[in-house]
């Protein structure tokens, strides 16, 4: 496709509060359409509409799942964009690969090992790519990390020491959705550390051969609720006496977007955003360490925490020639207040703007045999996970403006190229979903899990 030829029709597939980037994103780019929406809720599907009809697009057809199929072929579509419940989307990729469109799907690709297989047995046997939304590969503070490694810097990496801290704020929200529930998400060690296991294989160019670990649900859920003392007696938050001065709930009705998405859908499927994080038939975990070996002989150990009192990360690399550490002051948020509302114009609790306390990023590198140094980094934005959304939208879409870049590069950035790799392909996909698979096993097992049997099941 070059500038100034035929328009190319998208679906956007899930309309929930992730789907509005993409939704957006499309919308502000004069090549592409937003042609339908997929969603079995029309109320969100409405949301969704205003934002076309605020960008001055018109507004899309509104699909139901059960004829995404069909209406792929017969209203010309040529991409496609899954941001479903996660255990859905090769329920939509598949097909979509099929039609021949290009698929752009959020993280994690899929849940299980089956899906995943099916995934990957559909592109062998069309040629048709897909590519995951992995985000934070975008993120200039993990491109410069990436540039590190790969050019040497402290040589052949050996071993790898990650922790991500979620405060109370974020972590909280994958208990109050659909994400408590396993079956639906694959729990935090596939729907939220597929980020970090997928940066940790791109970083060393590296595939994850064994895995073991304990995971558990420590502080969330009633029991611990009612141990800790947090526990308040309430279903969900929506009119609950009990929820209002509770800084674990969430109130839907003061925010915009959420209201419209979620407050006001919740008669067409009965879906309930704000369920009591201390409540029952959750199912997932909340503290969760890993011991991870790589085909490079490297090993990661890593550390998942869901209830911190502040947000961010640190993650250290030692090699043959020194060290480098992504270090304590990377901090998204340095604490957090009793929040019980958001003031994000999407209705998100994080990633699309900068948290109050925002803290910043310190990269160091320690060379043997001299003194350590600081690496020098880009700006920081806080909002967009990073700046990584909007860099990431450019390489899958193209510049928003096509005038500003030239060739196919400005209308179809599907084909064009980036030093960095960074694009996710389906491969990247299954590389980072299998060891959060294997963890889910090891967990369960108390044993040594080896990515390739968890793949051969």
């Amino acid at each position: 496709m070059t500038v100034g030829s035929t328009v190319s029709r998208a679906v956007v597939v899930g309309t929930g509060s992730r789907a509005q980037m993409f939704t957006e994103a499309l919308a502000r780019r004069p090549h592409l359409r937003v042609a339908a929406l997929c969603d079995p809720n029309p109320v969100r599907i409405a949301h969704h509409q205003r934002l076309l009809r605020a960008a001055g697009e018109p507004e899309a057809a509104a699909w139901s799942p059960a004829e995404f199929e069909r209406r792929l072929r017969t209203d010309g579509i040529q991409q496609v964009v899954v941001v479903c419940v996660d255990a859905l989307h090769d329920a939509y990729i598949v097909p979509a690969l099929r039609a021949g469109c290009r698929v752009v799907t959020e993280k994690p690709m899929t849940t299980d090992a089956a899906k995943c297989r099916r995934i990957l047995k559909t592109v062998e046997e069309t040629g048709n790519h897909l590519a995951v939304a992995f985000n934070y590969r975008f993120n200039p503070v993990h491109e410069e990390v990436h540039r590190q490694l790969s050019g040497g810097a402290i040589g052949q990496v050996l071993s790898v020491h990650f922790e991500w801290l979620l405060d109370t704020r974020h972590g909280a929200d994958y208990f109050r959705r659909w994400h408590r529930e396993k079956e639906h998400s694959g729990g935090l060690m596939v729907h939220k550390s597929s980020h970090h296991f997928d940066l940790v294989n791109w970083w060393l160019g590296a595939r994850p051969e064994e895995v073991f670990g304990y995971g558990r649900l420590g502080f969330y859920g009633r029991a611990a609720g009612e141990r800790n003392g947090y526990r308040r007696e309430y279903e969900r938050a929506h009119g609950a006496a009990a929820a209002r001065d509770d800084p674990f709930a969430l109130e839907l009705a003061g925010n915009d977007a959420l209201r419209s998405l979620y407050l006001d859908a919740e008669g067409a499927d009965g879906y309930h955003r704000d369920r009591n994080v201390f409540g029952d038939g959750i199912t997932i975990e909340d503290d969760m360490a890993l011991l991870v070996r790589y085909d490079t002989g490297a090993t990661m150990t890593y550390h998942l925490t869901a209830y911190s009192p502040w947000e961010g990360y640190r993650v250290m690399f030692n090699g043959t020639r020194g060290r480098l550490e992504l270090e304590v002051e990377v901090e998204e948020s340095a604490w957090q207040p009793p929040l019980l509302g958001t003031d994000s114009g999407r209705g998100t609790l994080h990633g699309d703007q900068a948290l109050a306390n925002a803290g910043g990023p310190r990269l160091v590198l320690r060379p043997l045999w001299e003194p350590p140094r600081e690496v020098e980094l880009p700006g920081y934005d806080h909002a967009g996970h990073g700046g990584g959304d909007e860099r990431m939208l450019d390489v899958l879409y193209g510049p928003v403006d096509p005038a500003a870049a030239t060739g196919e590069a400005a209308a179809d950035a599907s084909d064009a190229s980036d030093a960095s790799r960074q694009r996710a392909t389906e491969e990247d996909g299954a590389l980072a979903l299998v060891t959060g698979l294997a963890a889910n096993q090891s967990f369960l097992s108390g044993k040594p899990v080896a990515t390739a049997d968890v793949m051969a099941r």
